[in-house]
């Protein structure tokens, strides 16, 4: 069978854990060959190693510029071009209205959209013609949750990166899409629930939520992600795949 993504350069941030993880697998699996950023070295270094082949762990935080410059550095010097960007970095907790302090704003919009946008600006002399960026988002964009307004303030930004930036490299043939995630089964549903005791309710709540009955997993998220960084979804540009089990959509 062809490898989807064969001979294909991918970066993808955030990737080692949870969703980033697994889509660095599925991308390697198609044929890539894959960067992966992390904060922690540690982790860095034990994805790299589940991952196997064709994979390189570069440390850093995408809400650093230095750290992105150093990234795209070592990816220009190594690989010399990029095929796929899927910019996954991210993530968010859940703070009501009159909890929100300035930390929390300028840690959520500097992890969500301050590193969305320099991550792929840097990243713009190597993207090759035809290239593809996958942003990730969240149905938290579109669809109202107590607790997570600024969480789904920073998402809404991403969706509006991806409409404006299509039509800003459309002479390149870049094409820019969203996959946005449901509740997924990730290490990082731990940090959204305040005790760890509190963390089975919270997911079976979350799952009860999706109209399938039940959780995501980061494999289902990193299959759609396949689907956009290749030829399959040559003419797929602009959208927002919801993978979410239907939550989104009632």
């Amino acid at each position: 069978m062809t490898q989807k993504l064969a001979g294909k350069i991918a970066l993808i941030t955030g990737g080692s854990a949870g969703i980033g993880l697994a889509t660095a697998q599925a991308f390697v699996a198609e044929g890539a060959n894959v960067f992966i950023t992390g904060r922690r070295q540690a982790e860095l270094d034990a994805a790299v190693r589940l991952i196997g082949d064709n994979v390189v762990g570069v440390q850093g935080d995408v809400t650093k510029l230095d750290d992105l410059d150093r990234l795209i550095a070592e990816i220009k010097r190594s690989a010399g071009r990029l095929d796929v960007l899927f910019v996954n970095a991210g993530g968010g907790s859940f703070v009501p209205l009159a909890a929100v302090t300035e930390a929390h704003y300028a840690e959520i919009f500097d992890r969500n959209v301050k590193a969305v946008l320099f991550t792929v600006q840097k990243a713009l002399p190597l993207l090759v013609e035809g290239a593809s960026v996958i942003l990730v988002g969240s149905i938290s964009g579109t669809k109202a949750t107590v607790g997570l307004s600024v969480y789904g303030a920073a998402k809404a930004a991403v969706r509006n990166f991806a409409r404006s930036w299509l039509l800003e490299l459309k002479e390149r043939g870049i094409r820019v899409n969203i996959v946005s995630p449901g509740p997924t089964m990730t290490p990082a549903m731990a940090d959204l629930a305040p005790t760890k005791e509190a963390l089975p309710g919270l997911l079976a709540q979350m799952a009860s939520l999706v109209p399938m009955g039940r959780m995501g997993q980061p494999s289902e998220i990193a299959h759609a992600a396949v689907f956009l960084a290749s030829s399959d979804s040559s003419f797929v540009n602009g959208i927002e795949l919801f993978v979410d089990g239907g939550l989104a959509q009632v």
